[in-house]
């Protein structure tokens, strides 16, 4: 299945997914065949791999054992075009639409357009929404720009529409990895309700109980990355958690 059919099947069933974030520069041979045996038992639907730096470059020969191993989708969450692999299924074309930096809007996919044109990836063209975590995050300071504040949902669903009037494929708000806060239920819940495509939501979530809300909110697929670092059986509570909401009876 194709990676947006899986995204938009989660969002006419009324169902949310679940992604974990994996930071290619903490992958080892020590630990990637747990992680996907956690992965797979945990019935996690799509692994993200990426950030917003890479400095163990080598990872990356790592996914032709990831994409033998794991039931779940690779999606690539790139941080720079460095991070473009052919092993993957699909790539998150980013576009940090809640920034000015014009790099980050058109410039980086600029460069990026040969390789992704001659790679076999399923792409998805994404309107990137930073969102206030309560810290300054790796993503705000490699790109420059300010996120919205939390309390400005009007901005964050103007935003997202336009973002869909540019025909990007998928919504991603985000609050940043290693955020202090999650994005806010209230703004989950305003964005989902005025766009008609998929609403991805990650960055700050550290239990199941708020990963719960937010997919009563309105998330199509929700991405997890720090918390399953530090205590990777939460996917499990995380999995049961998310897979038990359905928001269309």
């Amino acid at each position: 299945m194709m990676i947006l059919d899986q995204l938009n099947n989660f969002k006419s069933s009324g169902t949310t997914g679940l992604a974990v974030l994996l930071d290619p520069d903490k992958l080892n041979n020590q630990n990637i065949d747990s992680f996907i045996t956690q992965c797979n038992d945990a019935n996690i639907d799509q692994v993200f791999i990426g950030g917003s730096y890479v400095l163990n470059g080598p990872t990356y020969t790592r996914l032709e054992i990831l994409k033998s191993g794991l039931n779940a989708p690779i999606v690539i969450f790139p941080g720079s075009i460095i991070q473009i692999h052919d092993q993957a299924d699909a790539i998150l074309l980013l576009s940090l639409i809640s920034g000015r930096n014009a790099d980050l809007l058109i410039g980086k996919h600029v460069e990026a357009a040969p390789m992704l044109y001659k790679s076999n990836l399923e792409i998805l063209s994404t309107g990137y929404i930073l969102v206030n975590g309560g810290t300054s995050s790796a993503v705000q300071y490699m790109s420059q720009t300010q996120p919205i504040p939390r309390s400005q949902i009007n901005i964050a669903v103007a935003t997202a529409l336009a973002g869909e009037m540019l025909n990007l494929r998928c919504i991603y708000l985000e609050a940043g990895s290693g955020a202090k806060k999650p994005v806010p239920i209230d703004m989950v819940s305003a964005v989902k309700q005025h766009i008609s495509i998929p609403l991805i939501v990650g960055g700050g979530i550290k239990s199941a109980a708020y990963a719960e809300k937010i997919a009563q909110a309105g998330a199509d697929i929700i991405v997890v990355g720090n918390a399953i670092e530090k205590d990777p059986n939460l996917m499990f509570d995380l999995s049961s958690a998310v897979h038990a909401v359905k928001t269309i009876s």
